[in-house]
């Protein structure tokens, strides 16, 4: 059997290991550069690999194409694939067809990898061997080449379930839905809601599917759809008979007659969306039987996770924050949502369609000053040139926290939070958050 990867990073290094250790012939090809320390590991393992170019040769007759997440449909080579019926699919599906052990699948347009890692946290601290995958770490395939673990929690986006076919995730976790990666759907938001759907769709009666209750995209789609697995809902809105919500400042789950409750002002993580993502971890570990102490006390000792909301510094009495992983407008109004002194703004970034007109309250009642740091900011200043007193433009993330410095006063909050991509200026919004947190401890 022949296997193609395309794309030759994390995931793609690791489905060629895990390929090549099952007995398959493999071809890794990236239209890119390799990273040198993915070159060693694919020479290491003597597996052939291209770069720069995909050679059709020696792609077109592979049994099996396991496609990176960032490759889009439209690119040629995909194209080719599909008109000779060749099986493409991601990552998570090759190797889940390689291990036991039970995955806890978690998808959402934000929140997804707090919740994964909180996840992993509780059921880790509560004695489990768990792995954790997807879109964080060490690649799901490269560690059921190498490690037993009998659990995984796995993040995975649109993409990643784009390229699913078999795969079945024992527990479902969907965080929220809002309009994100829509130049990879065709602009349609409902072919955007529909991938991320297909994290239940082998789900049996056996397995659950856990939910935001409060998220009308999610609600409509079920109400319209039927699904196997139980369903589980949480809320901060209303009490639920059976799942997670809130009641006297304490998050209350109730699961097959089992109750659990905490106070909110216990949990590490402040802010809405985070009891939103506590409770949709905690009810994970309760169905996986993890003790109920043990979760309290994991809820509390969570450190949570670089570039989400990540307090910074303090200097002069002005508190910066790192939300670099805020790539769309929904995780921003999370932010500033969050914010409970005037702020200052660094917003901007590659644009996916966003509409900004949702911020507005938001922007008028708490922030101060914007600074735009994108290439294009055409449709900030549209949105938002008239409701600010100062709007800056600056294409230098150094520029922008010095700008940002002199707008702040004592008491003030300034916030990285650019609901856009980063490719204009940086690498990845890692790249970006650590640009911004050197800039910041440069003062």
């Amino acid at each position: 059997m022949r296997l193609v990867v395309l794309g030759g990073g994390e995931s793609g290094v690791g489905t060629a290991i895990l390929g090549k250790k099952k007995g398959y012939e493999v071809f890794v090809s990236d239209f890119g550069e390799i990273k040198n320390n993915y070159k060693e590991v694919l020479i290491l393992n003597q597996i052939p690999w291209e770069e720069k170019q995909h050679t059709e040769e020696l792609i077109l007759n592979a049994d099996v194409v396991m496609k990176s997440p960032g490759i889009p449909d439209k690119s040629n080579i995909v194209k080719q694939l599909k008109k000779n019926n060749v099986p493409i699919i991601s990552e998570i599906e090759f190797a889940s067809q390689f291990t036991e052990a039970a995955t806890i699948g978690i998808t959402g347009s934000n929140g997804k990898t707090t919740t994964t890692m909180l996840t992993h946290h509780l059921l880790k601290q509560g004695g489990m061997n768990v792995g954790i995958a997807g879109n964080i770490g060490k690649s799901y395939a490269w560690q059921i080449a190498e490690n037993k673990y009998e659990a995984y929690v796995l993040e995975l986006s649109s993409f990643q379930l784009d390229g699913i076919e078999e795969y079945r995730p024992h527990i479902a976790v969907m965080t929220n839905i809002s309009p994100d990666h829509l130049d990879r759907y065709n602009y349609d938001y409902n072919l955007y809601i529909a991938a991320k759907f297909r994290i239940t769709k082998n789900q049996t009666e056996d397995d659950y599917f856990i939910y935001d209750d409060d998220d009308p995209a999610i609600v409509k789609w079920l109400s319209e759809n039927t699904i196997r697995a139980k369903k589980i809902p949480f809320s901060l809105t209303k009490e639920l008979k059976e799942g997670a919500f809130v009641k006297n400042d304490n998050i209350n789950i109730i699961i097959n007659n089992e109750e659990f409750t905490m106070p909110i002002n216990e949990l590490s993580l402040q802010g809405k969306h985070n009891v939103k993502n506590a409770m949709a971890a905690t009810t994970v570990a309760q169905l996986m039987r993890i003790r109920k102490e043990t979760i309290r006390e994991s809820l509390s000792n969570f450190q949570g996770v670089e570039h989400r909301l990540e307090k910074v510094l303090k200097i002069q009495n002005v508190q910066y924050i790192n939300d670099s992983k805020a790539t769309n407008v929904n995780a921003t109004f999370f932010a500033l949502d969050s914010m409970i002194t005037p702020t200052v703004w660094i917003v901007g970034g590659v644009d996916k369609g966003n509409d900004y007109s949702e911020l507005m309250p938001l922007v008028r009642e708490k922030v101060k000053g914007i600074i735009c740091l994108g290439v294009d900011n055409t449709k900030i200043v549209e949105a938002f040139g008239d409701v600010v007193d100062t709007l800056v433009e600056t294409t230098s993330m150094t520029e922008a926290v010095k700008i940002a410095q002199r707008m702040a006063e004592k008491g003030d909050t300034v916030l990285l939070s650019p609901a856009c991509a980063s490719f204009d200026l940086f690498e990845n919004y890692e790249d970006r958050g650590k640009q911004f947190k050197n800039a910041v401890q440069n003062l």
